[in-house]
């Protein structure tokens, strides 16, 4: 690991502006993805700011009856909070089948956001790789792919967003709170992580300058009847092959409405938009599920060594949607 400077912030403005003070500075929350990277000489900040004491770390209520979840609460707080597994019982079981119960005690809501992809050829320093050297060339491509995208990938990147966390986030169409020098901004979720293009370097839409300070889920009644499924080589402490959030609401025979969200698939949290379409207002048939999956997946394209996550992701969606309406027809 390299030398670099310690600077522990006072509050937010005092965060964003020794930041203004040091270009490449990055922030530090519990540091569980960004000091490995440091280890591995993959990140090379010459400075960290210690976002950690700011008073980000609270689960508040929204008047809309939705949750305000601030930037530093830990994982297992979250995981934890009843209003979070009464309300939104997906973003509970996706935080709690992330990482080891000692990572969740320290990893951040808002670091969990910021987390880079665990492609084996970005911590490697001695491959290629666009998103550690932009324009220095793909190894995954041509190499050991199997965990990698199968949908939005580019020539420039194949790699996937790691999160479990953010899977649900993006089916509950969560916005996330941002501070900057001049300005507070919200950005929906589904556009706050980017697809690779021709710039796999640029993991989000956040300003090198702006903090995370919240992450905002509005009221969503369906979402009581929620999950979220993860499919792995190994049951604890894997990162997923395939993973699916999904909330089902049934009126009758009768999709009412739905959200849908893949991990596992893409370079950002993949909220399935097309199957959700096909969905509502549709028989709450398997056939009708199939057919949304089948819809969802038309463009995934995949390599060699990660075709089977096709299929996969169909039969994953299938389940997952089954459980929940077979649930909602039992209430």
């Amino acid at each position: 690991m390299r030398d670099f400077a310690y600077t522990r912030a006072a509050d937010v403005q005092d965060a964003i502006q020794l930041m203004a003070a040091r270009p490449g500075a990055k922030f530090l929350g519990g540091g569980t993805n960004l000091v490995d990277l440091m280890r591995e000489d993959v990140e090379r900040p010459e400075a960290v700011i210690d976002v950690t004491g700011l008073p980000l770390d609270r689960v508040e209520e929204r008047a809309d009856g939705g949750l305000s979840i601030g930037a530093t609460v830990r994982n297992t707080a979250l995981a934890h909070d009843r209003r979070v597994r009464e309300r939104y019982p997906l973003l509970a079981q996706s935080v709690l089948s992330g990482a080891s119960g000692q990572i969740r005690n320290m990893a951040t809501v808002g670091g969990n956001l910021m987390q880079r992809t665990r492609c084996p050829y970005f911590y490697d320093v001695a491959a290629r790789c666009n998103k550690r050297t932009p324009g220095e060339g793909c190894d995954a491509i041509g190499g050991y792919h199997r965990d990698h995208a199968i949908l939005g990938a580019s020539s420039a990147c194949i790699a996937t967003h790691p999160s479990d966390m953010c899977v649900a986030l993006a089916a509950l169409d969560a916005t996330v709170r941002v501070e900057g020098p001049d300005c507070v901004r919200e950005i929906p979720f589904a556009r706050f992580h980017r697809l690779p293009g021709d710039l796999p370097d640029l993991d989000t839409e956040l300003r090198p300058d702006e903090l995370i300070t919240a992450v905002e889920v509005s009221a969503l009644p369906l979402a009581a009847n929620s999950a979220y499924r993860k499919v792995r080589d190994r049951r604890s402490y894997a990162f997923a092959l395939v993973s699916v959030a999904a909330a089902v609401a049934v009126d009758g025979d009768r999709i009412a409405d739905v959200r849908l969200a893949l991990g596992g698939v893409a370079h950002r949290p993949w909220r399935a938009r097309v199957a959700e379409e096909v969905l509502r207002g549709a028989l709450a048939t398997a056939e009708t599920l199939q057919t949304a999956a089948d819809a969802e997946l038309a463009d995934a394209r995949g390599y060699p060594g990660n075709a089977f996550k096709v299929e996969l992701a169909r039969r994953t969606v299938v389940d997952a949607l089954l459980e929940l309406i077979a649930r909602a027809g039992a209430r």
